[in-house]
């Protein structure tokens, strides 16, 4: 039997695309908003908006090739791209399919590029392979999968068991994750947000190779750690959880909206050793100068690694762009560094899977500053591991 689609829905949908890809705002913010302006739909309608936005906006180009669609009315065009993607997805037609389905079969067994099969513009597939080579067929065939949810216990307020025995009893289905002590899975999507144990801090949704840079900063009680790309501040968390509440975080950033959410996330995970400071002169640098154990550099990154999380960061992203954000990373590398003082510890990360954001950065950086060395490096592969893309490089300043 047919499942019956909701004129509404299906119009929230075509919104929230225009939003994305006309007015330029990120996807993750654009569901958000029509969430709140429809606080009446349940949770099915909810979930049902929230995947066909993320499954068009990743298979973007392809359900344009398949449609065989041109530029022309804007709506006209987005009702019949949806109708694609639903017969696409559930082998059924839709009256908002204008694409005749023998045209659909004929133009799905064209020949096509990679850049056209997996639905990305041509420059960013050629760039992943120039860097990565024949392997970034199964890289980019893993990062067009949907995300898994994975959690972190929160250790300031009780250990992985503790969580995953709540969790049950909030009829949410979670397992614990192999290989990483503190993180659980969960196998079927929930809105755990929504959970007793979310409001109470139990627990944060962070993935798996994200929670791999509080490890490799092997923090302990009474240090003074400064985490200085801290965004809205997963790391810091996870680094207070480590740190047992014993000593000193300062998580800075140059955005102070992001800094503010820190605070309400650390009240609400009971974690009270973190400071918050915005980087607004290059002073707050300066005066930091040799004063931290750890020194923690997330820094600004492609984001190719999280595809299957942000599959709007394809569409965005622009070849300048890319080069900009190569330049900043060299930057933030040399200038963050000068905080971590002699035997103190560097980790430097991003969410790239491409060398030219990983390994040749830390490479670059050691060539140029003879005080540090290399202490080793991670490489997480979506098509490997299954969690996002990711690289972590952990180094050490000599005495």
């Amino acid at each position: 039997m047919a499942q019956k689609i909701h004129t509404h829905l299906v119009m929230a949908i075509i919104e929230a695309l225009r939003s994305i890809f006309i007015d330029g705002y990120y996807a993750d913010k654009v569901i958000e908003r029509t969430f709140k302006n429809n606080r009446r739909w349940g949770a099915r309608d909810r979930k049902f908006v929230a995947e066909a936005v993320y499954e068009m906006v990743r298979w973007w180009r392809y359900l344009w090739i398949v449609s065989g669609e041109e530029e022309s009315d804007y709506e006209d065009v987005m009702l019949n791209l949806f109708g694609v993607w639903w017969f696409l997805n559930k082998k059924e037609s839709t009256h908002f399919l204008k694409t005749h389905i023998n045209a659909i079969k004929t133009n799905m067994h064209q020949p096509l590029t990679r850049a056209e099969k997996e639905s990305l513009p041509d420059w960013l597939d050629q760039l992943a392979f120039e860097e990565l080579g024949p392997a970034w067929d199964e890289i980019i065939t893993a990062l067009n999968q949907r995300a898994k949810l994975y959690l972190r216990a929160n250790l300031l307020k009780m250990n992985r068991d503790q969580a995953i025995k709540e969790l049950t009893k909030e009829e949410i289905d979670v397992l614990p994750v192999e290989g990483a002590p503190d993180a659980m899975i969960i196998p079927s999507k929930k809105n755990v947000f929504r959970t007793k144990l979310f409001q109470a801090g139990g627990f944060e949704v962070q993935d798996v190779a994200s929670q791999s840079v509080a490890y490799a900063a092997n923090v302990k009680p009474g240090m003074r750690v400064i985490d200085a790309c801290a965004g809205a501040g997963g790391k810091s968390l996870h680094i207070a959880s480590l740190m047992q509440n014993k000593g000193k975080i300062i998580s800075l950033d140059v955005h102070e909206k992001k800094l503010e959410q820190l605070k309400i996330r650390a009240r609400r995970a009971g974690a009270n050793i973190i400071e918050t400071k915005i980087i607004d002169t290059t002073k707050v640098i300066k005066r930091l100068e040799k004063t931290a154990d750890v020194v923690v550099l997330d820094v600004p990154c492609s984001g190719l690694g999280v595809l299957k999380r942000n599959p709007d960061t394809k569409w965005k992203l622009t070849k300048e762009e890319y080069q900009n954000t190569l330049e900043l990373q060299k930057d933030i590398l040399a200038r963050y560094s000068s905080m971590t003082k002699a035997g103190g510890r560097l980790v430097y990360s991003t969410c790239s899977i491409l060398p030219s954001e990983n390994e040749k950065q830390v490479e670059n950086f050691l060539a140029h500053n003879s005080d540090f060395k290399l202490l080793g490096t991670k490489t997480f592969l979506p098509n490997v591991e299954g969690y996002d893309g990711f690289f972590v490089a952990t180094m050490e300043r000599l005495s």
